[in-house]
């Protein structure tokens, strides 16, 4: 078997992640991962979090691979298989699909997507998350963000020009707009953590009634 790729900033952030998601969510649940890329996320939050139920998702078929070998590897039971998602395609699931019987989801996470996609991916996640969250549930996003009322480091100025660069619809996106899908969608922005490597965690609800 192929050892599965591996992302060195996922390796660097799963740990200071981890430590968040489980001081703002119950000691159960259920959550599906947007966007799951290389599997080392899920594989570390099903490992450490083994009373919560894990669905992986990614748009890349390739990627799937990734995951799907790593949690066979570590023999997690309450990882389940990695299933094809394009959160612009909506509903994200079919009636018999494996992931519509596990909904809704107490914990939605998404990192770093937002700045490689276009525009239209931010405003399905928080549309999509708005009907698959628990009333109760959260979403989780992290990732690069500009803020007005923050210095924007040298290093994520640099890094949304190269994006650019590379694919115009991509880019490392400011918080208020992100905010603005969201109240949209009917969430608000409940938390704001400063991660490493000038990244943030951001953490949405519903609004308020």
């Amino acid at each position: 078997m192929t050892a599965p790729d591996c992302s060195p900033a996922a390796e660097r952030n799963k740990q200071p992640i981890l430590e968040v998601l489980q001081s703002i969510v119950p000691a159960t649940g259920r959550a599906l991962e947007i966007a799951s890329g290389t599997g080392q996320h899920v594989h570390w939050f099903a490992t450490h979090m083994p009373a919560w139920k894990w669905q992986p998702t990614e748009v890349q078929r390739g990627a799937l691979y990734n995951i799907e070998v790593r949690i066979a590897e570590a023999e997690l039971d309450n990882a389940l298989d990695p299933i094809t998602l394009d959160v612009r395609t909506l509903p994200w699931f079919a009636p018999d699909d494996a992931a519509a019987k596990v909904a809704p989801f107490d914990l939605i996470f998404c990192a770093n997507m937002l700045h490689i996609a276009p525009w239209e991916a931010c405003v399905a996640l928080m549309q999509g998350s708005a009907s698959h969250l628990t009333p109760s549930g959260v979403l989780v996003t992290y990732g690069p963000y500009f803020e007005t009322d923050t210095p924007t480091a040298r290093s994520n100025t640099d890094f949304d020009q190269s994006l650019r660069a590379h694919d115009a619809h991509w880019g490392i996106r400011w918080r208020h707009d992100v905010e603005a899908e969201a109240v949209r969608a009917g969430l608000q922005l409940k938390a704001r953590y400063v991660m490493p490597s000038n990244n943030l965690l951001l953490v949405w609800a519903r609004a308020a009634a």
